[in-house]
């Protein structure tokens, strides 16, 4: 059962919705499922369940925004997703044989339906804030500014389902998945929240080079390199080097392809891992800050407070 925080149950809500029937939970058989709770950071599920024969069930988005007027602590935005028509081998994890050569004949395989969910606190989303005085529909929602509480369900553009499917079938474990889920999660946001405001699936680029194919695998090329190095610093011109575009370029397109900068988003996806690393795994404040390439405790204990409003230490605590 889904269950964190009190309100992230409502998660069979999607299914309901995608089945467009009521579920109930003696229907769902588990076959896997992941889940995340850390303070101050995303929570998420992944659940996937056994799809019924006899059920017809639509692939779905929602956003859910919630807005309390009486702590606001209690603010969140919540992405749910439901995915239809996966195959699932319950011998995947101990590489069957009949999957590994795409062979039909596996008996271990069921058709699945795939629920996550990702809740979005406002210390989390605080990070996204820039100050501008430009007020936009997105700007409201994430600054939680907007006034009442609402949800709204959301086609999934390729882009979302994407990021889904690699959610759904990557291949990392330990630190290297945290890190890669992470990463997901920030553009599953990007893409749900242009989603809601309008903004067209077919995208016409300001970065003129970003319309060749070749120019934006460079920059999605860069990003991988980023997650792949969150505990060997890399510079812009390192980085350039390795993806083969000067560092305008690389700057200019990765801020158009992900709404943030080069810098912003390395650093936010260090400490999001060091939150991890620390609450999750018990690892001592100095421990984390060697993993993570700082030069000294003090400076990765200022990073970590400037991007989560904590102290390192104060973590722990919780």
């Amino acid at each position: 059962m889904l269950y964190f925080c009190g309100f992230m149950h409502l998660a069979n809500d999607i299914l309901a919705l995608a089945r467009r029937a009521p579920v109930m939970f003696n229907e769902l058989e588990v076959l896997q499922q992941k889940e995340q709770v850390i303070p101050g950071s995303v929570q998420y599920s992944i659940y996937r369940y056994r799809k019924m024969p006899q059920w017809e069930v639509d692939d779905l988005g929602m956003l859910v925004y919630h807005q309390s007027h009486q702590d606001n602590t209690e603010n969140y935005i919540e992405l749910r997703f439901c995915i239809s028509g996966n195959m699932y081998c319950r011998q995947k994890d101990i590489e069957c044989n009949n999957c590994k050569f795409n062979s039909a004949a596996c008996e271990q395989k069921a058709a699945s339906i795939d629920v996550l969910s990702f809740v979005f606190s406002p210390t989390h989303l605080s990070q996204f804030v820039n100050g501008g005085k430009l007020k936009n529909l997105s700007d409201d929602i994430v600054q939680f500014r907007h006034r009442s509480s609402f949800s709204k369900t959301l086609s999934l553009c390729s882009r979302t389902r994407s990021v889904l499917e690699a959610l759904l079938n990557h291949n990392y474990s330990g630190s290297m998945e945290n890190i890669f889920i992470n990463a997901q999660m920030q553009m599953l946001l990007l893409y749900s929240l242009e989603c809601m405001v309008g903004e067209k699936e077919e995208t016409t680029f300001a970065c003129k080079f970003l319309a060749n194919d070749a120019d934006r695998e460079k920059i999605e090329k860069a990003r991988a390199i980023l997650l792949q190095h969150i505990g060997e610093p890399i510079t812009i011109k390192e980085l350039s080097r390795k993806v083969a575009i000067n560092e305008c370029y690389l700057k200019k397109g990765f801020k158009e392809l992900y709404g943030t900068t080069v810098f912003d988003f390395y650093q936010s996806q260090r400490m999001e891992h060091a939150r991890y690393l620390l609450y999750e795994k018990g690892l001592s404040v100095t421990e984390v800050s060697l993993m993570l390439g700082y030069s000294s405790i003090s400076h990765f204990s200022t990073a970590f407070k400037k991007h989560t409003g904590l102290k390192p230490c104060e973590l722990l605590f919780h």
